[in-house]
This record gives C-alpha cells, sequence and structure tokens, in this order.
C-alpha cells in the first residue's frame, strides 16, 4: 500500500543581525507547528520530518499558522511569543514528556538534564533526556537550549553551542 503523500507548510524567518544563524525553518501541518530548525541543518530537520512523515512535500507558506510571526516577535525581544504555539512533535512516550517538560523552563533561566529527568518523574534518565533534547524537532519553541550541564556548563545543542549560548543570552537581555 502506497503511504500518502502528506502536505506541510514551510516558512523561513530571518535571524536578527549578530545572530549565528541566518534564519530558522519552520514547517505546519496546518493545525501545528511540526518542525522548526536553523538554516543549514536541513538535512536534520528532513531527517526529523521523515520519521513522523514517510511521504512529505514542504509547500512554502508565508506565516502558516501565524508561527512565522511568533518568531520574529521572539527574535525581536519577545521571549514569550512562542509560548502559545501549538506543537505536534512525534516521538515515543518518553521523548514527549521531556520535550514538553522544556516548555516549563522559563526564558532567561535554565536547568539541568538532572532536573528535567527527575521533573518528568524518571531522575535515573538523565543521559536519555540529553539524546530526546537531541532529537527535538521544533528547537526554541521547545527550549532545549536552556537544558545545561549539572555544572552549568552549555553542553550539547543540535544547533551547535555558539547559537545555545546566543539563545540563552537574547532572553536574559529581554527579560
Amino acid at each position: 500500500m502506497k503511504q500518502e503523500c502528506r502536505e506541510l507548510l514551510f516558512d523561513r524567518v530571518a535571524a536578527p543581525v549578530g545572530a549565528p544563524f541566518e534564519a530558522l525553518l519552520l514547517v505546519v501541518d496546518g493545525e501545528h507547528l511540526c518542525a522548526l530548525d536553523f538554516a543549514g541543518f536541513e538535512p536534520r530537520m528532513h531527517r526529523l520530518l521523515a520519521r513522523r512523515y514517510p511521504s512529505y512535500r514542504l509547500l512554502e507558506s508565508s506565516n502558516p499558522l501565524g508561527a512565522a510571526d511568533c518568531v520574529k516577535a521572539y527574535l525581536a525581544g519577545d521571549t514569550r511569543a512562542i509560548d502559545a504555539l501549538p506543537v505536534k512533535t512525534g516521538g515515543t512516550d518518553f521523548q514527549v514528556a521531556a520535550w514538553q517538560a522544556l516548555r516549563r523552563i522559563a526564558p532567561g533561566t535554565t536547568a539541568t538534564y538532572g532536573q528535567q529527568a527527575a521533573r518528568i518523574g524518571r531522575p535515573a534518565a538523565v543521559r536519555a533526556i540529553g539524546a530526546a533534547n537531541g532529537q527535538n524537532p521544533i528547537a526554541v519553541v521547545l527550549p532545549c537550549h536552556r537544558v545545561v550541564g549539572a555544572n552549568g556548563s552549555l553542553t550539547g545543542y543540535a544547533g551547535g553551542l555558539a547559537t545555545k549560548q546566543w539563545l540563552l543570552r537574547h532572553e536574559i537581555m529581554h527579560q
């Protein structure tokens, strides 16, 4: 049986001057934001999308679901503008729990991987939290950049540590 090709809406949001990335790429399934990644990381975005949509096609769209406006507002300094965006991640039950817990970390603050593991009731799953964060399909909106090492150090980020540092500074400056 042939898999139906899913049409997903795609937009690109330019980064502000000085950001270590040129744009954010967003994908909407019509009702939910289902991917947000950094320009230059398209292969990663497509790999994560293919896990949920074995056959899909991206259709260029201007501001689908109002998501681009929310991302632009976030990048302009309204760090809460992305909080209400509806998301659809796919993933295992553990990954979904880990990703949803990210939204409970306030902008401009951080939590450790251990705190995130405890937050979802799995205190021994520190490494699994790191692995889930690495597969987060909706960067920034599900803010895995706010998760740091036990000693407060910036560790691992799919968009690169310079991007993680920029996002955290951006949020702190706009509190």
